[in-house]
Parts: C-alpha cells; structure tokens; sequence
C-alpha cells in the first residue's frame, strides 16, 4: 500500500488532547487549576528566574569567582581554495576580501586568517592578519608573496 494524502495517520498515541484547567472537579484539574493555595505560584504573571532559590544565596552567586577570561582575537577564516577567484598578480587585502564577501567588519573581528584548504593556480600578493602555515606555503608555491599587516 502506497502512502498517500488520504490514508495519512498519525502514530496511535502521539496526538494528546489539550489539558483545559479550571473545568470542574472531575477534571482533576478544577478549582486552583493545579497551581495550590496563594503563593507567587499562583499568582497571574509570575516571574521567577531559574536560579531563583526562595530567597536563599543563590548557588551562582555562592561559588568563587576564579581565573580570567581574557579578550580573544577572533579571526575570519579565509582558504586558499577560494582565493582563485582574484585575477593574476592582484593584491588580495581584507577591502578585496570584503568586496568578494570572503570577509566582514564587525565587533570582535580581529583580522582575517587565511588557511591552506584548496588549490590556487595564480600569482596574487596577499595581505592578511595571520597565515597558516601551508597556506602560506601554497601561496609561494603559486608564485605568490604573503604580507602579515595589522588590523586597521
């Protein structure tokens, strides 16, 4: 039997009807709808955050604050492999990058760091914040040179 949009079931089981709260007794969920007697809980509009302890020290706020957590230079990986769209002897920088939309601007962007996945089959000069080492190496393999500039 072929599977069609008329003989579509679901799996027995995996449908539930919607509880509805606050329908009478024999509901089981009559009355107080399941929520108690008075109390925040009960309450409409109750917001309480996870961590929330019924007033007590919170455990996020209990245990010690150790170590350091230093700025990270976040790098745009740029391969090899997609640099052959450059023509021949071109200076390839992050504004070429950036017109190909190889690469960005933007908060926590430190440079842009070419890596060596890829073939390139053409000369360029590439100007970049950091190079792997076999990407610079298929660079100058290709006839190419490798700049290292600063993040302007």
């Amino acid at each position: 039997m072929s599977l069609t949009l008329s003989n579509l079931t679901s799996t027995p089981g995996s449908r539930h009807r919607r509880l509805r709260v606050g329908r009478g007794r024999s509901s089981g969920k009559g009355k107080t709808s399941g929520k108690g007697h008075k109390g925040q809980m009960s309450r409409t509009g109750h917001k309480r955050k996870p961590t929330f302890e019924g007033g007590q020290m919170r455990l996020v706020r209990r245990m010690p604050k150790r170590g350091f957590t230093g700025r990270k230079d976040r790098y745009i990986a740029v391969n090899v492999g997609a640099l052959g769209r450059f023509e021949d002897g071109a200076v390839v920088d992050l504004e070429a990058l950036c017109a190909a939309r190889l690469a960005h601007r933007g908060p926590g962007v430190r440079g842009v760091k070419v890596l060596g996945s890829g073939e390139l089959a053409r000369k360029l000069t590439v100007k970049a914040q950091a190079f792997s080492a076999s990407a610079k190496a298929r660079i100058e393999a290709a006839g190419g040179a490798c700049e290292i500039v600063p993040y302007a």
